[in-house]
Order: structure tokens, then sequence, then C-alpha cells
């Protein structure tokens, strides 16, 4: 692991706070550099952090704010100190995502191996910032063929994919803790990747490395999740519950990683089949894979169907780290299937219903202690006067219930109709 690559390129952000001295001066040094550029938006970003509701507690206003040099922009960035800039910049994650649940999540550390499908998961992982530490490991560089499926650019041509996306991510978030593994993962650096990983997403082509980092996964109890990119499928193996739940789910039976090592890619097809279950892979997946090294160069992947498996991929590891229901297993989250199923939907607008009425009238008799009841309930307050209630009696007991035709497209679920009704209950049970 370290902050550069071997060619030098250089993908960490050096932070600044000018509150501490030396590293006051050496910001002072960038500032005589006229090759570098400085932005301060910092106001904005105080104004929007004065803006959020609740009000932010007083020490989150007084943060020190700090200064992001990104040589690889050759520019410094002013921003907000690291936990102001999370409270803003997350703040629209909530409700989806609550306070303690961002906090718990912001604790994990992930790994991800094959930085092609995993820059777009590493990338979401860091928007919905749910996690605390992101570990990526590739031996490989963009390539022109890269760009319909990884969102680099032509200047990112030649650079390693880990470092790509290790940069994207700087650009986000300055503080989020990101490490990379250059050469990618091997016998001899899978130990120093797999130290205090939380959970590993595992995307990369090679079948040897696929097994070795499960074998390195299921000896340290450590959970893997795989996205496929075809039919959305999203693989979940429990290692850290179920220690001895055999590889690849027991699929491929007993197999050794050291027989895949050097396999081409033709080779590797019949094994991957048998992997991913050749009866359920997409028609056009299906009829490619013969095709491989033949009339193209290897098997297709969407650019959508990559971005789909980030969100996939993001949803698990909140399920996982909120301590939600994730079992071991296989799902397809397949859209073509979803897209087949379009119908129109019905109406959500409903009718109007003249405004029930509220007028006093002729008060309830005093010896009639039903009509007393009955009374009391309807006066109760409901959204927009809809009174969504039903009342009856039988002479010993008053039954409320939701009159699901007086209710208004605001009524979610009939969640302000069952808040009416509460009130009536208690008007009643007061009467």
């Amino acid at each position: 692991m370290s902050d550069r690559t071997a060619t030098g390129q250089c993908w960490k952000p050096v932070i600044f706070d000018e509150t501490d001295d030396t590293q006051r001066c050496a910001l002072d040094e960038l500032r005589q550099d006229a090759n570098l550029t400085f932005l301060d938006e910092r106001e904005t970003q105080r104004n929007g952090l004065r803006a959020l509701l609740p009000s932010p507690g007083q020490s989150l206003l007084d943060e020190a704010d700090r200064w992001v040099y990104f040589p690889w922009r050759k520019t410094v960035v002013a921003v907000l100190g690291p936990h102001s800039f999370r409270h803003l910049r997350l703040d629209r994650n909530r409700n989806k995502i609550t306070l303690a649940e961002q906090n718990s999540l912001g604790d994990l550390t992930i790994g991800i191996i094959g930085l092609s499908v995993g820059h777009a998961i590493a990338h979401t992982l860091a928007l919905e910032g749910i996690c605390g530490t992101l570990r990526l490991a590739d031996f490989d560089e963009i390539e022109l063929s890269n760009l319909n499926r990884i969102p680099a650019s032509i200047l990112d041509l030649g650079i390693n994919k880990a470092v790509v996306a290790a940069r994207r991510i700087a650009e986000i978030d300055p503080y989020l803790r990101v490490e990379i593994a250059q050469d990618g993962i091997t016998e001899n650096t899978i130990d120093g990747f797999f130290d205090g990983l939380d959970l590993l997403v595992e995307e990369c082509d090679s079948l040897d490395v696929k097994v070795l980092a499960r074998e390195a996964a299921r000896s340290r109890r450590i959970p893997v999740l795989m996205e496929t990119s075809d039919r959305g499928l999203l693989d979940v193996e429990r290692f850290d519950l179920e220690p001895e739940r055999p590889v690849f789910h027991g699929v491929l039976g007993e197999i050794d990683g050291a027989s895949l090592r050097g396999l081409g890619t033709r080779d590797k097809i019949p094994i991957v089949l048998d992997q991913l279950d050749a009866a359920l892979l997409s028609a056009r997946m299906a009829a490619s894979m013969v095709e491989v090294s033949e009339t193209i160069h290897t098997w297709p992947q969407l650019g959508g169907d990559v971005q789909l498996g980030g969100a996939t991929i993001a949803a698990a590891v909140r399920r996982f780290g909120t301590g939600a229901d994730l079992p071991s297993g296989r799902i397809r989250i397949d859209l073509d299937t979803h897209l087949d199923a379009l119908t129109t939907p019905a109406p959500t607008r409903r009718t109007e219903l003249p405004a029930a009425d509220t007028s006093v009238g002729i008060p309830a008799s005093a010896t009639d202690p039903d009509a007393i009841v009955l009374d009391a309930a309807r006066r109760a307050p409901s959204g927009g006067n809809s009174q969504p209630w039903t009342l009856s009696t039988d002479g010993r007991t008053v039954t409320i219930g939701v009159d699901r035709s007086r209710t208004s497209s605001l009524d979610i679920a009939f969640r302000g109709s069952y808040v009416a009704v509460g009130a009536a209950a208690f008007n009643a049970r007061v009467a």
C-alpha cells in the first residue's frame, strides 16, 4: 500500500490546517507557485451548513476550515473542516440513512479487488459515505476500451485503475481514507490487503485470484460481495457467519486456485458458465460467451449495468453495516425483466369529497352516553379536516375505522388517516 504508484502518479490529496504553524508555512509556499490554482468557496459551504435543519451544533459551526491540495489537478481548494464537511455533504442522505446508521457505516473498512466494475462500486460507497476506509487493488491501467464502463477520461489513459478511482473519490471527499495496492492481489500481498477488512467486494477477472481472495476471506471470517453486471446478479457469501461455507456456494465443487492460474480468456469460459449458471445468463451474454476469442476479444459489459452494480452493492453494504438481514445467496436485479412488466399506473389523485359536516348541531343528550362518545370522536382533528374515519356502536362498544374514500394524495399509505383515527379514539376515550 502506498501514496504513489511506481511511476510517480500521485493520487492522495494533501490537507492543510492553517491553525498549525508548520502546515500554514507549507501552504504559504504553495501560494507562491504561479502554476497552482486556488479555489475558495468557503462562504457558500458555510451558508449551506448554517441553513441545515436542525441547526448544527456550535462545535461544527466553529470548526476550523482546511485547504486541500490535489497535485494531479495542480489545484488547492478550501473546504469545511472534516466533521462539518461530512455533516453538510451527507445531509441529503437523511432519513434514508439515519444519523446513527451513518456513523456506524462510517466505521467500515471495505476492500475492493478489480477496479473496472469496482470503480463504480467504490465511487457509490464514497458518495453515500457508507465506509470509513476504502482499500483498492488493481494492477491494470486505463485503456480506451475501458471507457465504455469506467467513468474515467482520455486524460487517464495509461494510469493505474486504482489510482484513477482513488483520485475521483478524493475529489468527492478528501477526508475519506483510501489505500491502494497497485500491484493487485498476489500470494505475497494478500495478507496486508486483508488485514483489518470488515468486508470484501470482489470484481476481478482472474479466476485464480477470485478463489484465492475467497479462501483468504473465509479464513479470516470476512464476508464477500460480488456483482456480475449481467442481469444484475448479486452474490453474497457470509463467511463471517458461516466460516465453513464452500467458496462460490459450492457450485464449482472443490476447486484449487493454483490450477486456474494463467488460464486464457477462452479457457475460463466453461468455468465462468458453471460459476454463474449458464441457464440464467441473459440471452445476449450467453451467445457472446461462445464467441470470445473468435469474433469478440472478451465478454461484453455495459456501463449502465456496471452503474447498477454500484447501487446494488451499496444497498447490500448498508444492510451489512447496520445489522439488517443479509444472508448468503444470490439474487438478480434484472432491469430488462422489470421493463417487460411496464403497466399503466392507477390514478393517485382522488376525487375531492365535500367537507364533512363539522357544525355542532343539536347537543348530544346528556343521558345518551353513546351519542356523547360519538360526538366527541367526530370533533377530533384530521389533516385537511377530511375526517377519514367510520364510527359505529353496538350499545356496548364504539368502533372507529379508516374510511379510505376520505383521503388525499398526500396521505401516503394512509398514515395521516391512521393518526386522525388515533385522535378520534383519544377523544372518545376521554368522553
